[in-house]
């Protein structure tokens, strides 16, 4: 029997392609997208060190929906506002294996109009 490859795992298989190309540096990080069914998440990355230097979600914003646009918008403009009291203004955009659509591209869109430059 030939085993059906979930969305999750054809999603992560593209996450990996996209990672071969786009790296977080000190100067120029990556802002990571992540999306479940209830919230969404964003986290700017430097690669080079291994670490997370700002991150945002809608859990964090506690947030009464935040699986939808509306969330995905407020969480970009606090990464964004985060990212400028870190003085980071240039950031790679990972959407993280997912389409440009939908709450992704609302939060990056809402990320590009507070100040964020990718």
């Amino acid at each position: 029997m030939i085993k059906k490859e979930t969305s999750n795992v054809s999603r992560k298989r593209r996450h990996e392609r996209i990672r071969k190309t786009i790296k977080g540096t000190q100067s120029i990080p990556r802002l990571n997208v992540f999306r479940s069914n209830s919230n969404i998440f964003a986290q700017v990355i430097d690669d080079e060190k291994g670490i997370t230097l700002v991150s945002s979600s809608s859990l964090s914003l506690k947030l009464k929906n935040g699986g939808n646009t509306e969330g995905a918008i407020l969480v970009g403009k606090d990464i964004a506002e985060k990212c400028k009291a870190k003085k980071i203004k240039k950031v790679t955009f990972d959407r993280g294996g997912y389409l440009y659509h939908g709450r992704v591209k609302a939060l990056a869109e809402a990320a590009r109009e507070n100040g964020l430059d990718f």
